[in-house]
């Protein structure tokens, strides 16, 4: 079936092209009510689609938000990038999303591809040393909004942040006031900030209590595979841990899966806290405790201040989130 164009409609209605494309555009001109609605009832009838190239090439925007982020498999990301494609659809931006894996080389590859791509903007997590990445962007005018990880030199970008630091305080400190003493900490990769920023909350708080052990310590990534083999470690040493913070859910996860096959009871042996809140969290049982971040509100924030920065409502803005304690059965 022939694609339908602009001169069919006008020719339908007996109108030019130009004034069925100001219409249709929603541009100022003088028509009549009648002309109006005889050009969008017959543009509906075609089925006409508007050629996005042609427009961008006079306007000048594509009106695409380019994501990217290290592991759409992760629900904590996927719900972010969720929560920036409903702000965007409202606004009529369409929404390109890049996985990364956490891969600089391929991270940098897809800023490449945003910049060829003429996106209107970009929202960007990073999956490691993103300094490149970020410099592609910034060169070329793409209009950028960090979300959730900082970067050095982050305090360059306008961003949407969660904070690092009260979560686990809140976490340890409940933990202690049920009297547990051996607690441990699985964190994410150290080379990025958010592991940095938990871990050193974590020392500063069970130095406190004076309940520090650095053999309670342990680096995994981010995922439930992450989560098993960091939990493994840590019992083959350490046969006296009674609670273990994860650094994010999908950790837990993993965790938990070791505990049960070796037979430890969750809490009653060991307690175990999340980190992220995603909606899986009460899907498992015992449904698992964990320090809450607003993941969608990230996304949905991040997606405005984007929009702001695109059309030149501010030039640089960081928003910062709260974290919260959620108690439920694993603790």
């Amino acid at each position: 079936m022939k694609k339908t164009t602009i001169s069919d409609i006008a020719k339908e209605t007996g109108v030019s092209k130009s004034t069925v494309s100001l219409v249709l555009n929603n541009k100022p001109i003088r028509v009549s009510s009648k002309t109006r609605e005889s050009i969008l009832r017959t543009s509906k009838e075609l089925n006409y689609i508007p050629n996005a190239i042609a427009r961008s090439l006079s306007t000048n925007k594509t009106e695409t938000i380019g994501i990217i982020l290290p592991d759409i498999v992760n629900p904590f990301f996927a719900e972010i990038a969720r929560a920036i494609e409903d702000t965007a659809g409202k606004m009529n931006y369409n929404v390109m999303l890049c996985n990364s894996d956490s891969n600089i080389f391929k991270e940098e590859k897809y800023a490449k591809l945003l910049v060829s791509k003429s996106v209107s903007g970009s929202i960007f997590i990073s999956g490691g040393d993103s300094k490149k990445s970020l410099e592609i962007l910034k060169t070329n005018d793409i209009p950028l909004v960090l979300v959730d990880r900082y970067v050095e030199l982050c305090d360059d970008y306008s961003g949407v942040f969660c904070s690092n630091k009260e979560g686990i305080y809140e976490a340890v400190n409940y933990l202690y006031s049920k009297s547990r003493r051996n607690i441990a900490l699985v964190t994410g990769t150290r080379t990025l900030e958010t592991s940095k920023l938990r871990l050193q909350a974590f020392r500063e708080v069970t130095e406190k209590f004076h309940i520090y052990n650095k053999n309670l310590i342990c680096e995994g990534s981010y995922s439930i595979e992450g989560g098993v083999s960091s939990t493994e470690k840590l019992l083959q040493s350490n046969n006296k841990i009674d609670s273990i913070i994860y650094c994010s859910d999908v950790m837990a996860f993993g965790g938990i899966k070791v505990l049960k096959r070796k037979n430890f009871n969750v809490p009653k042996d060991v307690s175990v806290i999340g980190y992220d809140d995603i909606s899986l969290c009460e899907y498992i049982e015992p449904e698992l405790t964990t320090i809450r971040q607003p993941i969608y509100e990230m996304g949905k924030e991040a997606c405005k201040l984007l929009l702001q920065l695109i059309n030149g409502e501010t030039t640089h803005k960081r928003i910062d989130l709260k974290s919260k304690l959620i108690i439920r059965g694993t603790s």
